[in-house]
């Protein structure tokens, strides 16, 4: 038990409190890579993300009977009824599907403007 005392008594003299002195400044060091992360995180990733987010949502508001869409799933159709929660498709002649509003990907028209593109190789 005195072996372990005297461990104790040997690291707590270690000096005059020289340790508490640049303890402020030395927090505040360690801490601003984190800070200088998060705001790099926020203006690359959360930023972009939070406006695309808000854009759709727009564009989902926007959806009227007529409308030619493309959904999540990869189904090109027009919009021949619309409710709040979801909007019925035309698919083909006589064929009709319920889709909900947010399953909406994206305009035929955009869509069609991606797949137009020539591919580089």
């Amino acid at each position: 038990m005195m072996f372990f005392t005297g461990v104790a008594h040997a690291m707590g003299s270690s000096g005059s409190g020289g340790g508490a002195a640049g303890g402020g400044l030395g927090g505040l060091a360690q801490l601003a890579p984190l800070l200088l992360m998060f705001v790099i995180f926020y203006f690359l990733l959360i930023r972009p993300q939070q406006k695309q987010a808000k854009k759709h949502q727009e564009f989902l508001k926007a959806l009227k009977v007529g409308d030619k869409v493309i959904t999540t799933g990869g189904l090109y159709g027009q919009i021949t009824g619309l409710t709040d929660q979801a909007i019925t498709l035309e698919i083909a002649d006589k064929v009709r599907v319920k889709v909900a509003r947010n399953g909406v990907a994206a305009s035929a028209q955009d869509a069609a403007a991606v797949d137009t593109k020539p591919v580089k190789e």
